[in-house]
């Protein structure tokens, strides 16, 4: 089985392109911190993974998400060989992404710009109120305020 979940900060703003058949591929990096401290210095280290999405993940990754905002990515795992431009054999590993998600909260984007960037998420891309916007034209669905006092939980 080949599954990998995994959260972190992006790195640098998702960069879009599309292959010669016009498919639409983005990629961008996490910053993911490990679970635990190093023994030597008592800090912990942060891996610096890159993650590939591809068709519609990557127009909504590409269109949502800027650097220094949380998100979890699951997907798996792709080793690939390829040849540089001296002719030396390469290997490189990267995340295929199935699914990408929001992890920070609405309030700590719009409190502190998403925690530890001076980035004002409220300045995205697209300008998307509040940071969030159905990626999905005409859904049913609508976004909910903290203080609806008629849920059950």
């Amino acid at each position: 089985m080949n599954q990998i979940v995994l959260m972190g900060r992006l790195t640098r703003d998702p960069e879009l392109r599309h292959t010669q058949t016009g498919t639409p591929v983005s990629s961008f990096t996490l910053a993911v911190d490990r679970g635990f401290a190093s023994k030597d210095s008592g800090e912990r280290q942060t891996d610096f993974i890159d993650i590939v999405a591809w068709r519609n993940t990557a127009e909504f990754v590409s269109k949502y998400f800027v650097k220094g905002q949380m998100a979890a990515v699951t997907g798996r795992l792709q080793i690939r060989d390829w040849t540089d431009k001296d002719g030396n054999k390469r290997r490189s590993a990267e995340v295929v992404a199935d699914n990408v998600y929001f992890t920070d909260s609405k309030k700590s984007r719009e409190s502190d710009g998403g925690g530890g960037g001076s980035y004002n998420y409220s300045q995205q891309k697209n300008d998307l109120p509040g940071g969030y916007q159905t990626p999905v034209s005409g859904s049913d669905f609508s976004e909910l305020e903290d203080d609806d006092g008629d849920l059950p939980f």
